[in-house]
């Protein structure tokens, strides 16, 4: 009801329905993005762009900054540029060779393209380095992946994640919307259900940071 009353005093406030439309969406945008975190930043994409560009031409000025070639395939991997990522992982695998974080990311390019038990094997020497690497996501980076190939591994992987969070509303959202991509819908419920009591139950200034997932958990729940 409000955001309608507000759509129609901006259209009869501004003289036009689609600047008022456009208008409405970007008072909500800001709102989300202070208050919630639901909506996807628009600024990260082009953040991003821009410091991929900066570190191909550090590369391109010193080509021997391991460290700007980690962090560069880093970021391939989250555009979905798996082999050149890849391509990357491997010419610094010498300098990082006891980072989990090198073994994770390399693990999952390989995941993503198709070799299913070299990426396994190298994600799972990365969390036998450090269990916790990149907060435990590995996990359900294994899960997502074998989730139609084998369903007790994936199931495994989500218990393995868990057992890392027991008071983020965050992962207990993902975990249930695993469990709900796997059609475990039970658990799915008690996950969100957990996520949501998790929320309620922490300090204010937490509260903040995780009131998107929460959010999300009392959606995914009454679907």
């Amino acid at each position: 009801m409000f955001k309608i009353l507000g759509f129609l005093f901006l259209a009869q406030f501004l003289g036009n329905p689609f600047l008022a439309l456009i208008v409405l969406f970007l008072i909500l945008y800001v709102l989300d993005r202070r208050y919630v975190g639901i909506l996807p930043s628009i600024a990260k994409p082009f953040r991003r762009s821009r410091q991929m560009s900066r570190l191909r031409t550090t590369i391109s000025l010193n080509p021997n900054d391991v460290s700007s070639k980690f962090e560069l395939a880093r970021l391939l991997i989250e555009r979905k540029r798996y082999s050149e990522a890849k391509e990357l992982l491997l010419n610094i695998a010498d300098r990082y060779e006891q980072s989990a974080e090198y073994w994770v990311e390399l693990g999952y390019a390989n995941l993503k393209l198709g070799m299913l038990p070299e990426g396994e094997a190298q994600m799972l020497q990365g969390l036998e380095i450090n269990r916790r690497a990149q907060y435990g996501q590995p996990f359900l980076r294994l899960a997502e992946i074998f989730r139609s190939v084998d369903q007790d591994k994936a199931l495994h992987y989500v218990s393995q994640f868990q057992e890392i969070h027991t008071s983020s509303s965050e992962a207990y959202y993902l975990a249930g919307s695993m469990y709900k991509a796997l059609g475990r819908n039970d658990e799915a419920r008690r996950a969100f259900e957990e996520s949501i009591a998790i929320y309620r139950s922490l300090p204010k200034y937490k509260k903040r940071q995780e009131r998107g997932w929460a959010l999300r958990s009392y959606f995914a729940k009454m679907r």
